[in-house]
């Protein structure tokens, strides 16, 4: 029997058709229980990310209609605006630097404090978490890298003989990105780490013994070959919050150096967007940084991922 193209797109379709009435019967109440977040997140995330990349092909001052002008906004981005330039290299500096390192340490901590008896890791826990819960408490830091000799750093260095005279750690452009990175160390320490803490957790314990079996015999090779690749989800899952939080430093800047800060020595992206969408009220162009910094970050996570799928090879 000849089956013409026809009738076997009717029953493809129709099988498809059944195949989903299926599934909708086994699966409804999850589909249900799901509608919620997806709506939410359709009309709060998705939807926000798709008009601010029409946007950016747009010159508009949120007064009048979005007038169309193609490329020019990144155009102007990248030829034209000397600071965007600064603050990009300010960005990748960051997080360059701040980034891996703070995934690392907070790995080795986590591995470190997975190792004590539960009710002290509990608490050390919560004291290595701290600065994730303390919010913007940046006037510390201020006490700590104040420019006088009453400062924290300044009295520190007088005392001991290292340098004659105060430091300008916030108003000298010489120091002021060096500093923005320290507190932004301090400030990330708790993202990945309760991640971190729960994947090491989770990893089953009768794997060590059947790779003790195998040949496995010092805390490295467990390590590589058992514990890393048992915690993947959690370790992308801190990569992405760790990206996430050194691409995007701004109030650290603002609270600390100023806005905008001397000489844009200390600018980033993120205060580049404000800059231009809530006093310039260009969001054409505030929406063009915007999404070139989202696509900074696809591109840094899409580098990590692929080198964390090597984990235990």
């Amino acid at each position: 029997m000849i089956m013409t193209k026809t009738n076997s797109k009717r029953i493809l379709r129709g099988g498809f058709v059944a195949s989903t009435k299926d599934d909708w019967r086994r699966n409804h109440q999850l589909y249900i229980l799901a509608a919620p977040f997806v709506v939410f997140f359709s009309l709060f995330t998705l939807l926000p990310i798709l008009m601010a990349v029409v946007l950016s092909f747009t010159n508009y001052n949120m007064l009048e209609f979005p007038a169309w002008q193609g490329i020019e906004n990144y155009i102007k981005m990248f030829f034209d605006d000397d600071v965007f330039q600064m603050a990009l290299l300010n960005t990748l500096k960051i997080a360059v630097i701040t980034g891996p390192l703070s995934y690392i340490f907070c790995f080795i901590m986590a591995w470190l404090i997975n190792e004590l008896s539960p009710k002290l890791r509990s608490f050390v826990t919560l004291v290595f978490y701290a600065p994730a819960l303390t919010g913007n408490i940046y006037f510390i830091w201020q006490y700590i890298f104040s420019g006088d000799q009453y400062g924290f750093l300044n009295n520190f260095l007088m005392q001991n003989g290292f340098v004659l005279e105060p430091i300008q750690w916030l108003t000298d452009s010489r120091y002021m990105l060096t500093v923005i990175m320290i507190v932004q160390l301090w400030a990330s320490l708790g993202i990945s780490f309760l991640s971190f803490i729960a994947g090491l957790q989770s990893v089953d314990v009768s794997m060590y013994e059947a790779a003790a079996i195998d040949g496995i015999r010092n805390r490295w090779q467990e390590m590589w070959y058992i514990t890393l690749p048992s915690m993947k989800p959690q370790l992308l899952f801190g990569a992405i919050m760790q990206i996430s939080g050194s691409f995007s430093v701004g109030d650290i800047s603002s609270s600390l150096v100023g806005f905008p800060s001397k000489g844009y020595a200390a600018h980033t992206i993120v205060l580049h967007i404000t800059d231009y969408g809530t006093i310039r009220y260009e969001m054409g162009y505030a929406c063009a940084l915007t999404v070139v910094l989202f696509l900074m970050m696809l591109l840094f996570k899409s580098v990590v991922s692929r080198i964390l799928a090597k984990v235990g090879e």
